[in-house]
């Protein structure tokens, strides 16, 4: 298992097996069996399951998460914990201290919705027409919650613990705002921890990824400009539509021919918007992009490669080309260190089993890796089932977060704490 080396880090020792794979009052023998949880979370699991239902049912929007944010600060200071608001506009930061080390470490969780109509057809479902929790931030929210609950109570660490409730994960860029907002500075930490519930993983089973584990997420607008004129007449014109239609084709070379085979690189055209009439040219097309990497390198490979393309194929048919390239979301690091303490963290707790083997990078993006840009961690997923109990995928209208992964994901988050600020001295 892991204990604090004397230089005040973690080190490996002999592992004690701590598993609790148990049956509880309510399991029949038609239920399915609980998942791994400590005894003291699942004594309060009833008391998780509707907090999470609750914040489910009345879901806000980036920078919109006022009801959301006092809820957590609010019980966050029930639990004695010494509570900051407003960075990154609606965020909040506990932080607990316990014994006499000086050591910091921060647990992170998002709590923004996202603009979809819900369909889940559940009691529990959105209350707000046209916003719902697609992506399980209620779920993450629920999690550090309870944790915070356990670790007030129990007090088996030796440092500053830091729990980020964070606005604005979805293509808003919370994170770094609250890091523009002096986040590290007012709460320095030695490393950071995420996690996400996952779709299609099983249940309760956990999947981290050293290094490069989830793609940069950037946006690219191409504006082409070219000259209006009638349908019927068009050598007097230069058609915008087709020096934009030669960009989309030229733009699938990048990947084919410039991104070397053995990286990654995602480029694709999710609009195309130009003209109202059939028998008008018009005189501008816009292209709006999604572009993914997995490297460093590689995206800026990608950002070079897509202004060429589209200013010299529209010059091709007498056409500019305007590029605006937005980088939102940078490649998510997981640093080597910290992910294999996550993962030790896991096997000392609930057996090899409970890791998933052959765990692979994530083409999504995901804004705590501007937190890993700044200080070391490691970002992992929680499965959240398969098929029809909790195998819909985020963002889609008939998401839901899994209840009974609850218990498991607050489990994590105690025993990531403890283990990395290790026991107070006897």
């Amino acid at each position: 298992m892991l204990a604090a080396a004397g230089s005040g880090r973690w080190e490996f020792v002999a592992p004690e097996h701590d598993n609790h794979h148990h049956h509880d009052n309510r399991t029949t023998m038609n239920a399915p069996l609980p998942l791994p949880a400590l005894d003291e979370i699942r004594q309060h699991e009833d008391e998780m399951v509707a907090l999470r239902r609750q914040i489910h049912a009345n879901p806000e929007l980036a920078y919109e998460e006022h009801a959301t944010a006092d809820l957590v600060a609010e019980r966050l200071q029930r639990w004695g914990y010494a509570v900051h608001r407003g960075l990154g506009g609606t965020g909040v930061v506990g932080t607990l201290r316990a014994g006499t080390s000086g050591r910091h470490v921060g647990l992170r969780a998002d709590m923004d919705a996202l603009p979809i109509a819900e369909t889940s057809g559940k009691p529990w479902a959105s209350k707000v027409f046209g916003k719902m929790h697609a992506c399980g931030h209620d779920g993450h929210t629920a999690m550090l919650l309870a944790a915070a609950r356990h670790l007030a109570a129990t007090r088996r660490f030796d440092g500053h613990l830091h729990l980020v409730f964070q606005p604005a994960e979805e293509g808003l860029a919370g994170a770094k705002r609250m890091l523009d907002d002096g986040f590290l500075k007012l709460f320095p930490c030695e490393a950071m921890f995420g996690m996400h519930n996952m779709p299609g993983l099983p249940e309760g089973k956990f999947s981290a990824v050293p290094g490069f584990a989830m793609a940069s997420g950037d946006t690219a607008i191409i504006k082409v400009r070219g000259v209006g004129g009638h349908g019927a007449i068009p050598h007097k014109a230069v058609d915008a539509v087709v020096a934009a239609s030669s960009i989309v084709m030229a733009l699938q070379t990048i990947v084919s021919r410039n991104v070397d085979p053995l990286h990654t690189g995602i480029v694709s055209v999710g609009a195309f918007h130009a003209g109202e009439a059939p028998n008008v040219l018009p005189d501008e097309a816009e292209l709006r992009l999604t572009v993914r990497a997995f490297r460093p390198d590689v995206r800026d490979l990608l950002e070079k490669r897509i202004g060429e393309i589209a200013r010299t194929q529209a010059a091709v048919y007498g056409a500019s080309a305007d590029v605006n390239y937005i980088r939102r979301y940078p490649v998510l690091n997981n640093h080597a260190r910290e992910t294999e303490f996550c993962k030790q963290v896991i096997r000392d707790w609930l057996g090899d089993d409970a890791l998933l083997g052959n765990a692979e990078p994530v083409s999504g993006s995901e804004d705590f890796a501007f937190f890993l840009e700044q200080v070391p961690g490691c970002y992992v997923f929680i499965g959240n089932g398969i098929g029809s109990e909790g195998g819909c995928m985020v963002h889609n209208p008939g998401y839901d977060f899994n209840d009974r992964v609850l218990p498991t994901g607050a489990s994590y988050w105690v025993r990531i704490a403890e283990a990395y600020l290790g026991p107070q001295p006897a």
